[in-house]
């Protein structure tokens, strides 16, 4: 009896044991679970609810601070402008922004210039906002606003440029009406005061004609009213339009290529932009030269492509202009331009009206050998004419003999200036997409 009693008494002690281990056991694992641990702080548990789901929906980058300064919760955006580094805020000052609202609870907003994760261009501009978030948490939004700089310095550079271009002429028109006022009883004096006074005119018109048809240009969707535009009826309204300075200055204008090319578009702003580059190339060329215009198409993958080149025999442009010169009221030389009237615009409307059409505007040049500007635009597929030749018919019965006549003499003076010829292919083309374009099948 007594040997069973002290096994009954052995078994009943073993039990309360293990019950109370096993009890323990269960609180302890309990406690680890709930225990805040190194991977749970980056977790979305720490965080008051439904704050995750408003930072989610944030255009600003968030950056979620514990009281250890630990990343809690971080945006994409932030890890992309690299506010975050292996758990920690990397930016000092966000970081001792931090700490200071979550020692006094106030909110503070810095901007900063940072620099960026590649180490090479422009720092960003970025706009930091740091709150409390709970009684432990901070929350921190920064908001890039490198891009909004970026527009409202070119905004504040054309109000500038604007400004400075309009008091020129106004400026000019001002002194020229006090001279006539002056000079009353010289009727010599008062017509070349009066011819200045419309030259000037003219000059302050164009500069605000040209500000306008910037603005619709970009603002305007070109492909609402777009058409098939024949591009021979493009080259005659730009030679048209430059025909007085040309004969002026004894220069030849020389068309050739392939006929019956359409491109897809505003008529308006094409025949704007194409007569902008013939213009510029009648201007900037010496007396008794030749301006070439040729267009041609070009196999594309996405679908052929339409080339118009607008060649001359001017100074050149230098490799440093070149990467200016589709800059709002950019001149080559200024002094110049000025003499011949240009607004610095024209260039920017080719390359905006090039952009809005699918297409692009690229140069070569060379200085003491001229410039040609290619325009790329896609063509008019449906417009192309079909082809209902006789099988025994000449390829070229359709080519008019004027043409011919008009390519042999451009060809012609191609073999007297070889260099002139081969100039824009005989190295890489510089544009505004860097992209080297074949020859043209005329040039002047």
């Amino acid at each position: 009896m007594d040997v069973n009693a002290a096994i009954a008494a052995a078994s009943a002690v073993g039990g309360v044991c293990t019950g109370a281990a096993a009890v323990l056991a269960f609180r302890w694992s309990e406690r680890e679970q709930t225990r805040p641990t190194r991977t749970s702080l980056h977790t979305d548990a720490v965080l008051p609810p439904g704050v995750d789901t408003v930072l989610s929906v944030l255009r600003s980058s968030a950056v979620v601070l514990d009281e250890g300064d630990t990343v809690v919760k971080a945006s994409s955006a932030a890890y992309a402008l690299g506010l975050v580094r292996g758990g920690r805020l990397a930016v000092d000052q966000m970081l001792q922004m931090a700490r200071e609202t979550r020692r006094d609870g106030e909110i503070r907003q810095v901007e900063l210039d940072l620099p960026r994760r590649s180490g090479r261009g422009e720092p960003l501009a970025v706009s930091a906002r740091v709150a409390p978030l709970g009684s432990r948490l901070v929350l921190l939004l920064v908001e890039d606003l490198t891009e909004a700089r970026r527009i409202e310095a070119v905004r504040r550079d054309f109000v500038a440029n604007v400004s400075h271009e309009l008091k020129t002429p106004v400026g000019a028109l001002s002194l020229l009406s006090e001279a006539v006022m002056d000079a009353a009883d010289d009727p010599e004096a008062v017509n070349r005061f009066a011819g200045r006074m419309q030259v000037e005119a003219t000059r302050l018109t164009s500069l605000v004609q040209e500000i306008i048809d910037l603005s619709r240009v970009q603002n305007d969707d070109p492909l609402e009213d777009a058409e098939a535009v024949a591009v021979d009826d493009l080259v005659a309204e730009a030679i048209d339009r430059c025909r007085h300075p040309a004969n002026t200055k004894q220069i030849t204008m020389a068309t050739g290529g392939a006929p019956d090319l359409y491109v897809w578009g505003h008529r308006g702003q094409l025949a704007a932009a194409l007569g902008n580059l013939v213009e510029n190339a009648v201007n900037y060329s010496p007396a008794r030269t030749r301006v070439g215009i040729a267009g041609r198409r070009v196999a594309a993958p996405g679908g052929d492509l339409i080339e118009i080149s607008v060649t001359d025999q001017g100074m050149g442009i230098s490799q440093a202009d070149r990467e200016r010169i589709f800059e709002r009221f950019y001149r080559v030389d200024p002094a110049r331009s000025r003499a011949t009237g240009g607004t610095g615009l024209g260039l920017s409307i080719v390359k905006h009206v090039a952009a809005s059409h699918g297409g692009e505007v690229t140069v070569w040049s060379a200085e003491g050998q001229g410039s040609t500007f290619t325009l790329r635009l896609p063509e008019a597929g449906s417009a192309r004419p079909s082809d209902h030749r006789d099988a025994d018919e000449p390829d070229d019965a359709d080519t008019p003999d004027d043409a011919d006549t008009t390519a042999d003499a451009v060809d012609s003076d191609a073999a007297e200036h070889p260099a002139q010829a081969a100039g824009p292919y005989a190295t890489t083309s510089t544009s505004t997409h860097a992209t080297p374009h074949p020859a043209p099948e005329v040039l002047p």
